[in-house]
């Protein structure tokens, strides 16, 4: 199969001492054949190159790959025949002819490309599509290819995206923001229809956001402006493949289908042969923290591991992680290596001063976040830290593939976990990594808020009929059950605002010509979805003010005062989980949360010194469900606690010896009394969004069953409720039933009261408003306030939930909240599986395995990491009480 590279490529391999892979000849394969492909292979493997091989190869000759006299030679190299008599002829012959047209050419043929944009590589990232490029130049200028590489990103200049449509280069690399902008544009017929591939790098992290939804729409009509397109989709390992491959071809229907019937896949490509990773798990000569993030305990291992090295890669999960870590290894920084910080709040011009000092070999460390994850390929990289539990085999395995960026060489890797819990995930995560597990998410369904946003799209470029749109938008993956009521309903969302807001000309943004049409209602429409294209609406700061209590003067039930002193600001994140009444401590004192009213938290004082609402400041990404069933087993197997440091080992078998460890399939249930106050804690290992969730309705259950409670706080692996009420007397007595308390029916009408009565709902609301282009963020010339946004979409929201219940937008919210924010497929699951399997412990004390999720109650909410100190003592005084 090597001969299907051209000589001159041949010989570019052979002088840098290469030799192509077996996956990059089977994608110049795939190529020749006409057919799409998903190539599924290791960081250091030449994916990104096999991608664009068939590409290079093409442009480098008058023929594409199918009319190559190589053309219809077995798919095997050992199975390829002869070259046919008198090849050059017929090759010459084909050169004079005039290529068949688009609309008649056969399935599996295409002409010859002629001219204008050939390849469009699609990434997550800016900075990758940038990094590619000049990558990409290197063989392009050694081979003296005529090809033309071009960005196309937000930081472009206008003058050259204007210059990039008229005058396309052949290879343009974009991100999908830019693509659906070019897709609403007059021209995107001109600009597409010489299109004959797409490049999908780094898939896998593509499809499981709304930027995927938005990619997968794009997709599906440049599908109708090329048809003799073909897709490259190129990703890391991941657990499902051909849900994976279904990304890359439209999606065919019948008209009674069948489970599986009428799906469409890509061919999947599998690279082989990369080293297996060395992964370890530092145990650390100091004293293991029981809570906390920070792992400030192993600084110091973790500066001697740098120094040790050529260039590490330090990985944190969030990024004032990445501040903290990156001023403290510069504390101690004696030798004055050069170690350099990494993340995405960054401006973009000091993160490239990064990526070109690490390009150029001259920094010995830097501390990153997922920034890069899938970022710059440094090969000199030897050593990837990564700081905390990873919460997802995949991640870590994306991670580790930073280091030693070649394929026949281990990477090599150290987890630092920085608290007993994450040692436990840290282990069965490197058991993971061994055995090859994945647990990337599966294909999301797609988000008819972004399929509002495409509607309208559609409709700046051209006129559409809504029956052609409704075909073409189920070819996409995401889409492809998508119920015509409900592309019915986006539509007249988009034409009206939907049945309660359509007497308000604004939100009229479409309108149906007496073609039976839809096309943009003026041509300040056009220019508002350009300002607003995307899906990523940044997450928010919102200021807190000092104001009287309701209690004071007015009653409970009175109006609060606007105005107050400005105390600082907090993550709304953190807020949107709270109720009036939840204390919580801010600047070193703890108040009262009275309300919120647009982009202003108002709070009062309080004297009561216990926060009921503390925030968990651990990692933002979500402990995935694999690595929790695996941490699960590894706590029910005994034999299995001998691989872990002997810290971790002394304490489950403390717990065992005081309360209980919990079984597989079990919830372990612990009540005890502490501090004045009565505590129920609980063990799901479900992670912090799911147990949050839980902690609020638990909450509503136990004030039903007048168990007084004032609160809770929720980790990754556990959940403390503590109230007035002893609990422990009630549950003894048969006035608290555990197996009633742990119903799945919570997830009802519990959930529905919850909702109705919280401000998560306007939240998750308001970013669908956005998303949706309901509510602008930006206007021309100038960008619209975050209170006007918020006076907006509370309005609408308070309109839409009393008038129409059903509405686009608020089943779009619902879904969001349901899948991203409470994790209710995940925690209706677990409730199901400890149905009658719960194991229940009444002490007179804190259990070992209580102590971790009990020292994040009070923690600073604002300003990150509690001060160690202060912690160790709290920790102490605990652990002291566990132990007797």
């Amino acid at each position: 199969m090597e001969e299907l590279l051209p000589e001159r490529f041949r010989q570019w391999f052979a002088a840098r001492g290469w030799a192509p892979r077996p996956h990059q000849l089977a994608l110049l394969d795939q190529a020749r054949q006409q057919r799409s492909a998903l190539l599924i292979a290791p960081t250091g493997a030449g994916k990104t190159l096999a991608g664009f091989l068939p590409t290079l190869v093409e442009l480098s000759s008058p023929l594409p790959l199918h009319l190559s006299p190589l053309a219809g030679r077995g798919r095997l190299a050992g199975a390829a025949g002869k070259s046919g008599e008198g090849a050059d002829e017929i090759a010459a012959e084909l050169a004079t002819e005039a290529p068949p047209s688009p609309r008649t050419r056969g399935e599996g043929q295409a002409a010859p490309h002629s001219g204008g944009l050939h390849t469009l590589y699609i990434s997550p990232l800016k900075a990758l599509a940038v990094d590619i490029a000049r990558n990409l130049e290197t063989p392009i200028a050694q081979m003296a290819l005529p090809i033309r590489v071009e960005t196309r990103t937000g930081d472009t200049p206008v003058s050259r995206r204007q210059r990039q449509r008229r005058y396309p280069p052949q290879i343009l690399l974009t991100t999908p923001e830019q693509l659906a902008l070019l897709l609403a544009s007059d021209d995107a017929p001109h600009l597409f229809g010489t299109l004959r591939r797409v490049v999908l790098d780094e898939l896998h992290a593509l499809v499981t956001s709304k930027r995927g939804d938005l990619l997968s729409l794009g997709l599906a009509r440049l599908w109708r402006l090329a048809p003799q397109l073909r897709m490259v989709g190129l990703s890391a390992t991941v657990a499902e493949p051909e849900q994976l491959a279904r990304f890359l071809l439209p999606q065919h229907h019948s008209p009674a289908p069948v489970s599986g019937e009428g799906e469409q896949r890509a061919d999947i490509v599998m690279a082989g042969g990369a080293a297996q990773p060395i992964v370890t798990m530092l145990d650390s000569r100091e004293r293991l923290p029981w809570a906390g993030h920070s792992a400030r305990h192993a600084l110091g291992e973790i500066y001697e591991l740098i120094n040790r090295h050529t260039t590490t890669l330090v990985f944190v999960n969030t990024r004032s992680q990445a501040e903290m870590l990156f001023q403290e290894l510069w504390r101690i920084n004696d030798d004055n290596l050069p170690i350099a910080l990494h993340h995405g709040s960054l401006d973009v011009a000091q993160r490239r001063k990064v990526e070109d000092a690490m390009t150029a070999g001259r920094l010995r460390a830097v501390v990153c976040t997922s920034s890069l994850d899938l970022g710059v390929d440094w090969g000199d990289v030897d050593l990837v830290i990564n700081v905390g539990a990873p919460k997802g085999a995949s991640r870590l395995m994306q991670r580790i593939g930073r280091a030693n960026h070649r394929l026949d060489e281990p990477s090599r890797a150290v987890l630092v976990p920085a608290n007993r819990f994450e040692v436990l995930e840290c282990r069965v995560a490197i058991e993971a990594v061994a055995q090859n597990a994945q647990d990337t998410p599966p294909l999301r369904r797609g988000a008819l808020d972004v399929l509002a946003q495409h509607v309208l799209g559609c409709a700046c470029a051209a006129p559409f009929v809504a029956d052609q749109l409704f075909e073409e938008v189920i070819s996409a993956a995401p889409y492809a059950d998508l119920p015509r009521r409900d592309f019915d309903d986006v539509v007249a969302f988009v034409a009206t605002g939907g049945y309660a807001l359509q007497s308000y000309e604004r939100f009229a943004r479409i309108k149906q010509d007496q073609q039976g049409r839809w096309r943009v209602a003026n041509p300040k429409v056009r220019q508002s979805y350009r300002l607003n294209v995307g899906t990523i609406v940044e997450d928010t700061m919102l200021k807190v003010r000092l104001v009287r209590s309701r209690s004071a003067g007015s009653g409970a039930t009175g109006a609060i005062g606007r105005g107050g002193r400005l105390l600082g600001e907090v993550e709304e994140g953190f807020i949107e989980s709270m109720v009036p009444g939840d204390t919580f401590v801010f600047g070193g004192e703890v108040v009262r949360y009275e309300a919120m009213a647009e982009d202003q938290v108002y709070v009062s004082r309080a004297h009561d010194q216990d926060a009921r609402v503390p925030s968990y400041m651990g990692g933002k990404f979500p402990l995935s469900t694999y690595l929790a069933d695996r941490v699960r087993r590894l706590l029910d197997d005994r034999r299995a606690w001998a691989s872990l440091p002997d810290q971790v080992r002394d304490w489950l078998s403390l717990q065992a010896e005081l309360s209980v460890v919990p079984g597989s399939r079990q919830l372990l249930v612990e009540s005890f009394p502490h501090a004045g106050k009565h505590y129920l804690v609980c063990y799901p290992f479900e992670g912090r969004l799911a147990h949050q969730t839980l902690g609020m309705l638990l909450t509503r259950r136990l004030e039903r069953a007048r168990a007084r409670p004032l609160g809770f706080v929720a980790n990754e692996y556990a959940l403390a409720v503590w109230g007035l009420g002893d609990l422990s007397a009630l549950i003894r007595q048969g006035r608290l039933d555990l197996d009633a308390l742990f119903e799945p029916d919570m997830l009802g009408d519990d959930l529905e009261a919850w909702l109705a009565e919280s401000a998560l709902m306007k939240r998750t609301f308001k970013t669908c408003a956005v998303i949706s282009g309901l509510i602008p963020r930006r206007f021309v010339g100038a960008e619209k306030s975050r209170r006007q946004v918020l006076f907006s979409t509370d309005l609408v929201y308070d309109v839409l939930r009393k008038h129409q219940p059903d509405h686009v937008l608020l089943r779009a919210a619902r879904a969001d909240a349901a899948t991203g924010l409470l994790d209710l497929r995940r925690l209706g699951d677990m409730l199901s599986r400890i149905s009658g399997r719960i194991a229940y412990k009444s002490l007179q004390r804190v259990s070992p395995l209580a102590v971790p999720v009990l020292l994040e109650i009070g923690r600073e909410a604002v300003y990150g990491e509690a001060s160690d100190d202060l912690l160790a003592e709290a920790a102490e005084e605990l652990v002291r009480t566990a132990m007797g």
